[in-house]
């Protein structure tokens, strides 16, 4: 009989200390990255939820695909989840765009597939669906390209060469960019 009660104690301590341990989160299907650099001594820096394509490639940049489910479509969110935030510490002119030094928030307009906008926007810390026109600072059109090799996780990427370079987006089978320099 003790030995019993002892094996049942054990038994009730080990589902306490089972219980007391949580289980790990599973990575987030969209994680968040940041692309980076130093242009002009001064660090520009884009943080963005990363979706994956998961099985919908051709199914994401069209009108009734994935991005056109979005309630700010044709303005696509530029990443997924939270809204894709842009910072610089320095006065930047992209491609043709004054952007004083700060935080911004960048959407991407996709109504043409062959000549998207990148959107700079005002307001920040927002969800990416909650999109707000009346904020933008400036509009700007970006160079596109069909990507032969599929692109499976969304990423941004900053090149720098001296006080120039540009933001490139590239997902799916797309690729935008912009020219970025010091004013």
């Amino acid at each position: 009989m003790n030995k019993l009660l002892a094996c049942a104690g054990l038994l009730l301590v080990a589902a306490t200390i089972s219980a007391q341990t949580p289980t790990p989160k599973p990575p987030p299907k969209s994680p968040t990255e940041t692309a980076s650099a130093s242009i002009g001594g001064k660090t520009i820096k884009i943080t963005y939820s990363s979706p994956g394509v998961k099985g919908r490639e051709g199914h994401l940049f069209t009108k009734d695909g994935q991005i056109g489910k979005d309630p700010t479509y044709p303005v696509w969110r530029a990443g997924a989840n939270a809204a894709t935030a842009f910072h610089t510490d320095v006065d930047l002119n992209v491609h043709g765009l004054a952007v004083p030094a700060g935080d911004y928030t960048l959407y991407v307009d996709i109504s043409d597939p062959d000549s998207w906008i990148l959107v700079v926007n005002k307001q920040t810390g927002q969800w990416g669906t909650k999109y707000d026109k009346s904020q933008d600072l400036g509009r700007v059109k970006m160079k596109t390209d069909h990507l032969p090799q599929l692109v499976e996780n969304l990423e941004y990427t900053i090149k720098v060469d001296g006080n120039s370079g540009g933001i490139n987006l590239s997902w799916e089978h797309e690729s935008a960019w912009v020219d970025i320099d010091v004013k």
